[in-house]
C-alpha cells in the first residue's frame, strides 16, 4: 500500500453529492431539523422524514439519497436537488500497511482539512478536525503553519465521523478490525475548546443511538489548555476524556513551544484540569511531543514529574514525527528512556504512543499541506496557460 497513493478507485472511495466545480449545495447534516421540517412540509412530506433521512446517513451508512429506500422515490430526488449527502468531497485518501487511513477533505469553500481511521486491537477511532488550520501556533505543529481560517460546523464534523465509519467493514469478523467506530478523538487541526459549541453539538448526535452508537467515555478532547473553556466542557456533564498538550514542564520552555501559553501559564491550565478531574472523575492526559534536545533533558524530566506527582494524571510520549521545514529532531532512545524511568519512579503514569500511519504522513497538518502545495501549484500552472 503505497504513500503515494492518490486516491482510492472510484468505486472504492467514500461518494459525495457534488463533483468538483458543481455548485456547493448545503450539507444535509448541517441543517437545522427546523429548517428540514419546514421544507419537507412544503412538499407535503410528514415531520418524520427528518429522523429518517438522518437515519439514514448515521447508522445506514446511506451515501446517497437515491439509496435511502425507505423515502418515497420523488422525495429522494427533490433532496438531491436541493441538498448533498456531504458537503465535502474526498481530495486525497492515502491508507497505510497498518491499516491506518487518512483522508484529505475539500470543504464546500474550497479549504481543506484532514481526518484519519486508526484500526488497531479491535478499535476503530476516528481522529477528525474542527477547524480549518489552527490558531495556537505551536511550533512543532504543520496544522498552524499558516494560522487558523474559520471553525467547522457541527454537520462538517458529523461528516467526517461518518466518512471514517464508512471505512469500516461492517461484515468484519477479524478480531483486530472493528465493523463501526468505537472511538473518537478530537486531535486533529485546530483547538477543539475553542469551537466547543460546534463540537458539543457534534458529538451528542455521534452519541445517540440512532446516530454513530459512541459513548461518551469513548471520546477525548484534546486542547492546547484553555482553562475557561476545560472548566465549560466539565460542566457539560458529558463523560468525555480530556488529553491536554503540556509539551513542556515549565512556562519558559512552554511558551517557546506553545506560544499561547504566555496568556494562560502552566498553573492555571493544570489548576482547570484538577477541577475537571473533581467534576468528573475522569483522568486527564497529558500530551508531550518529545523535541530532541529541547524538551527531554534529565531536567526537564524531573521538572514533569514534579508538576504531575500526586495528580491523578496519565502521560502519553509522542516522539517528534519529522515535518519538512521544521528544525526539530527526534529524541535519542536514551533520553526518551529517562523520561520515562522518572515519571515512573514518582508514581506518574506514562506510555509511549504507538506510531500509525508513519507512511502516510499521519501526523496532523502533514498531508492537508501538501494537498494545498499542489493545489496552489496546479492553479498556477492554468493562470499561465
Amino acid at each position: 500500500m503505497s504513500a503515494t497513493l492518490p486516491v482510492l478507485d472510484s468505486d472504492a472511495k467514500p461518494p459525495v453529492a457534488d463533483a468538483p466545480g458543481s455548485p456547493v449545495k448545503p450539507g444535509i447534516l448541517d441543517v437545522p431539523a427546523d429548517t428540514l421540517r419546514a421544507w419537507l412540509a412544503e412538499r407535503g412530506q410528514p415531520p418524520m422524514r427528518v429522523s429518517q433521512i438522518r437515519k439514514q446517513i448515521l447508522a445506514s451508512r446511506a451515501t446517497t439519497f437515491e439509496a435511502m429506500s425507505d423515502l418515497p422515490k420523488p422525495l429522494r430526488a427533490e433532496l438531491a436537488d436541493a441538498f448533498s449527502v456531504f458537503s465535502m468531497r474526498v481530495e486525497k485518501h492515502l491508507f497505510a500497511k497498518d491499516d491506518t487511513h487518512k483522508l484529505v477533505l475539500r470543504l464546500g469553500d474550497d479549504r481543506m482539512i484532514e481526518a484519519v481511521l486508526i484500526q488497531d486491537d479491535g478499535r476503530a477511532t476516528a481522529c477528525i478536525s474542527t477547524q480549518v488550520g489552527c490558531g495556537m501556533g505551536c511550533v512543532f505543529c504543520a496544522s498552524g503553519l499558516n494560522g487558523v481560517v474559520r471553525n467547522l460546523t457541527t454537520g462538517e464534523m458529523l461528516e467526517q465521523l461518518v466518512l471514517m465509519r464508512n471505512l469500516t467493514d461492517a461484515n468484519s469478523t477479524n478480531p483486530d478490525r472493528a465493523p463501526r467506530l468505537t472511538n473518537v478523538v478530537v486531535m486533529g487541526m485546530g483547538e477543539p475548546l475553542a469551537n466547543l459549541e460546534n463540537l458539543l453539538d457534534a458529538l451528542a448526535v455521534a452519541g445517540d443511538k440512532n446516530g454513530l452508537g459512541i459513548g461518551a467515555r469513548h471520546v477525548t478532547i484534546s486542547t492546547v489548555g484553555l482553562p475557561a473553556k476545560i472548566r465549560k466542557l466539565a460542566e457539560s456533564g458529558k463523560q468525555y476524556s480530556l488529553a491536554v498538550s503540556l509539551h513542556a514542564p515549565n512556562d519558559e520552555l512552554r511558551t517557546r513551544i506553545v506560544p499561547t501559553n504566555d496568556k494562560t501559564g502552566l498553573d492555571a491550565i493544570l489548576a482547570a484540569a484538577d477541577e475537571f478531574y473533581e467534576k468528573t472523575g475522569r483522568q486527564v492526559t497529558y500530551e508531550y511531543v518529545v523535541l530532541g534536545g529541547l524538551n527531554d533533558q534529565p531536567a526537564h524530566a524531573r521538572q514533569l514529574a514534579g508538576l504531575l506527582t500526586g495528580r491523578k494524571a496519565h502521560v502519553n510520549l509522542i516522539p517528534w514525527n519529522d515535518v519538512q521545514g521544521l528544525p526539530y529532531r527526534r529524541p535519542h532512545d536514551t533520553d526518551l528512556q529517562n523520561l520515562i524511568d522518572t515519571l515512573r519512579k514518582n508514581g506518574v503514569s506514562v506510555k509511549v504512543r504507538k506510531r500509525k500511519g508513519s507512511e502516510i504522513d499521519a501526523a496532523c497538518g502533514q498531508l492537508r499541506r501538501r494537498a494545498e502545495q499542489e493545489d496552489r501549484g496546479q492553479r498556477r500552472q492554468r493562470s499561465r496557460r
